[in-house]
């Protein structure tokens, strides 16, 4: 029983720990205890809570004097807001009185100003009746005076009046419309009379009476087709002239300056005419004009063009070009078929014709981009009339026989250049390398000036099969005659006139390899002007990329042949180098020093390539003599290398290898302009190795130690090389760590 005695009271504790004092619930809690212990600390607590409800009381009245004071200011201010009150009650009717008056002025001034805009439309309207009373009198008085122009602007007035006030004034509208359709029938009768007279300032004169009328899409078409009607005349006047002078066999018909005139005239017609165009209708009149002018193009450009073709036979001189036999190129005999300086006077005729209608089109498109506010219908009609033409057609037929024609002449000038191909003297090439690519690039000019992609191409292409076959097998010709090698040193001497033929074939290639390169990036500067379109260029691009892999086709050519006239050579020079293998590099300090007074090999050597090789400088290109002189040092230094590999040497025989590698690169270096030290590196490095005092020094000049040294011998030639070495014992070699 104790132990339920203590739970209990420990119940009651926690219970009493959460009485709010104050509450009924509190007071049914105080009459439930029965526990002395827990009313005694409830008495404690309430005590405690009424203590700090003491305290929180003496601060509120702590507070008294503050709030007393703020009660008096309030008191204060509740008296002044009555007065605040009055005023704004005041304000308030003021603001009624005069937003009423204001609704009433308004309302005067709203009367007024509709008072005064229909008395300003009664007198608009007595002006317009006035007015158009003086416009039908003032068109009158015109007609019998016969001031058209004046007539004109009456006319024009009175209908700009009467669109705005069309509810008025019926009799005289009748009145008016009778004297408009009289002064219409005057100027059409005048302007057809002036144009069947071709009198122009008459023209001018009633064609500009059309746009005050009204009649404006009437005037363009008569004035357009007096301009088709001039040009048409004298555009067949030319023409007649031309034919007849061709029927005649006198050989003067100048097409292009008939075709040159046709355009000229269009041109001229479009450009002097533009005010009067724009004033009847604005830029759709120029574009108008444009269009109808360009049928007088189609059909009389057309009709010279065909004339030209029929007078020059070009089908027929296009069937005999495709049907002449292709003959051998090196045979020597003259070809068969048309004559290629003809030829060539029909392509400069194509190229004018060509260039002349290219020059036409570019204004005319121009001067239509040029226009701002055009009808967009007119625009499609506008193209379609250049792409689609007549005159478009026959120029590609024309286009047609220019590839044809530019071709025969670029294969017949290229074969001819080959086939009279001669020394030139004070020249290192022969006269076709200048003459073959001259041709070239003329005709490639040619074809560029066009702005024809097709004609580019073709010509670009019959480029690089000439380079590719005709040129190429006649470069290579004399490089494959029989003995060429054996008749160059006839007598044990240096032949100059064999010399000179293969060292002309070589620098026949290596500037052909120059030129090729500098043709293609002229032509693909002048083609990246003429061409904007990606496509085109692409295509271009692809040509092109033809003539750089027969630039790298003919350096393979120079080399193979660079590398006979090398085995030519070497032959002469390997018996001097076959006696370094019999001369001892263990030296002691007298012979070191006997080797310094006598050289044992080096000037013998030198002296051998001087005989054999140096004749050849003056009768080779800078950069062939180099390519030559670079294989013979790539043989004697790979000689050099297997011979050395084979000897011992002491450290003064270290010391004497690398005085002779110094002196060769020494020597060699004045010979040539590209640099030899690199040639030279291996035997460079084998001295080096070879003047060590001991095994170990090796490792100051390797790996990390190595600096800006890039060693060309491989770890296992490093050991090789210090084993040559007699001072040097094996197993030191071995133990070392590369």
């Amino acid at each position: 029983m104790p132990e339920l005695e203590q739970d209990v009271a420990a119940a009651e504790t926690v219970d009493s720990s959460t009485v709010k004092f104050g509450t009924p619930e509190a007071l049914e809690y105080v009459r439930s205890l029965t526990d002395v212990g827990a009313m005694t600390r409830l008495l404690h607590e309430c005590i405690a809570y009424q203590r700090s409800l003491d305290s929180d009381l003496d601060t509120l009245l702590s507070q008294r004097t503050e709030l007393d004071r703020n009660l008096v200011q309030l008191q204060r201010s509740a008296e002044i807001l009555d007065i605040v009150k009055a005023d704004a009650d005041h304000m308030l009717g003021n603001v009624r009185s005069t937003c009423d008056l204001a609704d009433q002025v308004s309302g005067k001034v709203r009367e007024l100003d509709l008072a005064q805009s229909r008395v300003n439309v009664t007198l608009s309207r007595i002006d317009a009746i006035v007015e158009r009373g003086n416009c039908i009198e003032g068109v009158k008085t015109a007609l019998e005076s016969e001031d058209y122009e004046s007539a004109a602007k009456f006319v024009q007035r009175f209908l700009q009046i009467d669109s705005q006030y069309k509810d008025s004034g019926s009799d005289q509208r009748e009145q008016l419309r009778a004297s408009k359709k009289q002064l219409e029938g005057i100027a059409k009768k005048k302007l057809l009379a002036a144009i069947d007279q071709r009198d122009h300032p008459t023209i001018l004169r009633f064609v500009r009476l059309y746009s005050p009328l009204g009649m404006e899409e009437e005037g363009l078409q008569l004035y357009v087709g007096y301009l088709k009607k001039v040009i048409a005349m004298r555009g067949r006047m030319e023409y007649e002239n031309v034919v007849e002078l061709m029927e005649q066999g006198l050989g003067q018909a100048n097409f292009v300056g008939c075709l040159a005139n046709l355009f000229k005239d269009i041109v001229m017609a479009i450009v002097e005419n533009d005010e009067i165009l724009r004033g009847l209708c604005g830029e759709d009149g120029v574009v108008y004009a444009i269009c109808e002018l360009q049928e007088e193009c189609d059909s009389r450009g057309s009709l010279i063009l065909k004339k030209y073709m029929e007078f020059r036979k070009l089908a027929r001189l296009a069937s005999d070009i495709n049907n002449s036999p292709n003959l051998n190129l090196l045979a020597g005999g003259a070809s068969e078929g048309p004559d290629p300086r003809e030829v060539e006077l029909y392509v400069e005729e194509i190229l004018s014709l060509m260039q002349i209608g290219e020059d036409y089109t570019e204004f005319v498109v121009s001067k239509i981009k040029s226009l701002t506010s055009v009808d967009p219908e007119l625009l499609p009609r506008a193209t379609k009339a250049f792409r689609n033409g007549s005159f478009c057609k026959v120029i590609q037929d024309v286009t047609g026989f220019y590839v044809i024609l530019e071709g025969f002449f670029m294969v017949e000038n290229v074969r001819k250049a080959i086939r009279i191909d001669e020394h030139v003297p004070d020249s290192l090439t022969t006269s076709m390398v200048d003459d073959v690519f001259y041709v070239l690039q003329s005709c490639l000019r040619r074809a560029i000036s066009t702005s024809n992609i097709s004609s580019v191409i073709a010509v670009l292409s019959n480029a690089g099969s000439l380079l590719g076959n005709d040129y190429h097998e006649a470069l290579q010709q004399k490089i494959r005659e029989p003995n060429l090698g054996a008749r160059l040193f006839l007598g044990g001497i240096g032949v100059e006139n064999t010399g000179t033929e293969i060292a002309t074939a070589l620098n026949n290639m290596d500037v052909s390899c120059e030129y090729i390169i500098k043709l293609k990036i002229e032509i693909e500067e002048q083609c990246t002007e003429v061409f904007p379109a990606p496509a085109d260029r692409e295509r271009i691009k692809s040509c092109l990329s033809e003539l750089g892999e027969l630039s790298n086709t003919f350096k393979q050519l120079l080399n193979s042949g660079m590398e006979q006239l090398v085995a030519t050579v070497t032959p002469r020079i390997r018996p001097v180098l076959d006696t370094v293998a019999t001369i001892s590099y263990e030296l002691t300090e007298t012979e070191y020093a006997e080797n310094e007074v006598n050289d044992p090999w080096v000037q013998r050597l030198l002296h051998s390539v001087e005989t054999n090789a140096a004749w050849l400088q003056p009768l080779m290109t800078s950069n062939n003599y180099d390519s030559f002189l670079h294989l013979i040092i790539d043989f004697i230094v790979k000689r050099l290398e297997v011979i050395m590999m084979q000897k011992r040497f002491s450290q003064l025989g270290g010391l004497q290898l690398d005085r002779d590698t110094r002196a060769l690169v020494s020597h060699f270096s004045g010979m040539t302009q590209r640099t030899v030290r690199d040639k030279f590196a291996r035997l460079t490095q084998m001295a080096t190795i070879l003047n060590l005092e001991k095994v170990s020094e090796i490792l100051d000049f390797w790996g990390e130690n190595s600096g800006p040294m890039t060693w060309r011998l491989t770890p296992a030639e490093v050991r090789r090389v210090l084993g040559l070495r007699v001072e040097f014992k094996p197993e030191s070699i071995s133990a070392l760590k590369l």
